[in-house]
This record gives C-alpha cells, sequence and structure tokens, in this order.
C-alpha cells in the first residue's frame, strides 16, 4: 500500500466509476481516453488490486472497486471543501465584456440571487479573446462570448457552456438610408462597408464572426479604427467614420443613431460562459446555474427555422450542450417566441 495516493489518480477512478465508460470519463474530465487509461491502472498498480472488468461492451467496477469507491468520494469532497475555503475570502470576477450587454449582466444578476452570501464582481474586458488571457492567469474566473472563435491554443486550457444563439443588429447613423426601415435585410447591406471590431486585438472572434456572415454578400468589413476604450468614445470615433456597426439586437443605443434587427437570414451570435479549466469557487456553481436557468426559461438555445450560425459553431454549442444536460440541475422549460 503507497504512503500517499494522488488526488488526480481518485478523480479518475470516480469518474469512470460513475460513468462506467471510458470515453464518457474522459470527456467529463477533459483527457485523452489514453491518459484516462493509464491514470486508472497506476492507481490500480499502487493499490495492489483490480478496480474494474473491462470488456468490449462494458466496463463494471471489482469488489475492490465498490470498496473503494466511497472512500475516493470522501477524499475528494474533502479536496473541493479545503479548496473553496481558501477561495472563500475572494469575490468571483466575472467579466462582462461592456456594461451594456444584457445576456451576461442577466447571468450574473441571477447568480447573485442564487448565491447572496457570496461576492461577485463585474469585469469589462471587451471580448473574448482579451478575456481568455486574463482566465488563464487566473485574474478571471469566467467570461462571455464566441468560444469557437477562439484560438485553439486559447481553448485548450478553458471550457465552456452554451447559453444564447442572441439575434444581431446593425446600428446604423439616423439619416443612413436604411434607418427606416424596422429590420434590415442582409442582402440590404449589399454594397456597405460594416464596422466589427476589425484590428481590435481583443475581439478578433467577433470579427471572424461577421466575416463569415457577410462572406459572399458584398457586405465589406471596415478597416481598423483607432481602439476605442469606453462608451463615449466609442460613440465619438463611430460617429466620424459613419460606418454602420455590427452589434446584437438590445446593444446600447448611441446618440444619433438607430439599432435596427438583422433578417433574412436571422444572424444569431453563439455566446457561451467561458472559464478556465479546473476552476473552483464556491460562486462558481451559481453563476453556471443562472446561466442553464435563463437558457431553459426563455429558450435561448433553441434556434427558430430562418436563422444563420456558422456550422463549426452550431456543432460546438449543440454538442457541449448535450454533454452538460445530464449533470445540470433540473431546470423547466418555457416556451419563448423569437421576435427579431
Amino acid at each position: 500500500m503507497p504512503a500517499h495516493l494522488d488526488p488526480r489518480l481518485l478523480r479518475a477512478f470516480v469518474t469512470v466509476a460513475e460513468e462506467l465508460h471510458f470515453t464518457r470519463a474522459a470527456v467529463r474530465l477533459h483527457l485523452a481516453q489514453q491518459a484516462l487509461s493509464r491514470d486508472v491502472r497506476r492507481l490500480e498498480r499502487e493499490l495492489g488490486a483490480e478496480l474494474f472488468v473491462r470488456t468490449t461492451r462494458q466496463v463494471s467496477l471489482t469488489p475492490d472497486g465498490e470498496r473503494l469507491l466511497p472512500y475516493a468520494r470522501r477524499v475528494l469532497r474533502a479536496q473541493d471543501d479545503l479548496l473553496a475555503a481558501f477561495d472563500q475570502a475572494r469575490p468571483l470576477l466575472v467579466d462582462l465584456n461592456s456594461p451594456g450587454l444584457a445576456t451576461p449582466r442577466r447571468v450574473l444578476h441571477l447568480a447573485r440571487e442564487l448565491a447572496p452570501e457570496h461576492e461577485l464582481m463585474a469585469r469589462y474586458e471587451s471580448g473574448l479573446t482579451g478575456a481568455a488571457g486574463e482566465l488563464l492567469a487566473g485574474r478571471l474566473d469566467a467570461s462571455f462570448g464566441r468560444f469557437a472563435g477562439l484560438d485553439p491554443a486559447l481553448r485548450a486550457g478553458l471550457d465552456h457552456q452554451p447559453v444564447r444563439y442572441e439575434p444581431m443588429a446593425v446600428v446604423l447613423p439616423e439619416d443612413h438610408r436604411l434607418a427606416g426601415r424596422a429590420r434590415v435585410p442582409l442582402a440590404e447591406l449589399a454594397g456597405e462597408t460594416v464596422y466589427a471590431g476589425a484590428g481590435n486585438a481583443r475581439t478578433p472572434e467577433w470579427t471572424g464572426l461577421a466575416r463569415l456572415l457577410f462572406e459572399g454578400r458584398g457586405i465589406e468589413i471596415a478597416p481598423p479604427a483607432p481602439l476605442a476604450v469606453g462608451e463615449e468614445e466609442f460613440q465619438r470615433v463611430m460617429a466620424r467614420t459613419r460606418h454602420p456597426v455590427l452589434a446584437v439586437v438590445g446593444f446600447p443605443a448611441m446618440p444619433s443613431t438607430v439599432s435596427r434587427p438583422l433578417v433574412d437570414p436571422v444572424p444569431l451570435s453563439p455566446v457561451s460562459l467561458v472559464w478556465r479549466r479546473g476552476l473552483t469557487h464556491p460562486a462558481f456553481d451559481a453563476l453556471r446555474r443562472a446561466a442553464a436557468r435563463l437558457a431553459a426559461e426563455e429558450g435561448w438555445l433553441r434556434r427558430p427555422a430562418g436563422t444563420w450560425v456558422p456550422a463549426g459553431d452550431d456543432v460546438l454549442m449543440r454538442s457541449r450542450d448535450r454533454n452538460d444536460s445530464t449533470r445540470r440541475p433540473h431546470t423547466t422549460s418555457a416556451c419563448a417566441t423569437f421576435d427579431a
């Protein structure tokens, strides 16, 4: 019997014991299946006991595995409690991108209601790429945005939970030829040059989404503008360039502009809650529950007919949402109508 056991090996064992399937367990732990199998075999060697019966069709616990399981769970609970106790004093730092975005703000407000004993503090990093470095460095706990638009090297250290397919809009100068339309068909933007954050190192995931949306539609992405920090500076720069601005429905109004939903098709911006892998904080579960509840109650993850999402984003959102659904607290879904 070894003098010490690595809790990581116990976590691998418990996850396989709960799933009784190495592939599903590897997905939960964000490990390659080969690495997970290696950890389980190492634990078996250190204990001198076979913990699983493995066949080509199924995995089951041996009597020694059954005996170990409650002890392993107690050890892991104690470890989680210890880590949470040391995190208790600091706030959960949640990036909302920009002060006026409704979706992240609503999730944060509900999380505060669900965990009133904890402090959840808002931060504003402007874009998910800008926030990703802070997440990985541990200076930020969670953010929101288009997970598929991140560089794969950044995604490797992060995890996400789909929150919403958010309808997109265009912000126009009030004297623009399309300002009188209640909704703007994408085809009507042909020949326009639209600002979508090009050149902003904090928001390339948004520019990439715009590039996919505009492709083949005769819409140009505006060249980089001076990086404007703060609402007032952004409004000043946009007033000078007079380019339409790609945004989401509900984007804060700017003086002398109008916001119009885009249609035919309705483009959707995929929004996820994003965090660094291995994050532990007593308020983090409340944040995830708040996102899941709002998504379920308001139909945020349903895609109506006549909408557009990049295929790669849609696959990532749907596959992750299916994986999460088996582990989220049960929420009652209410029917929501879609009105662009």
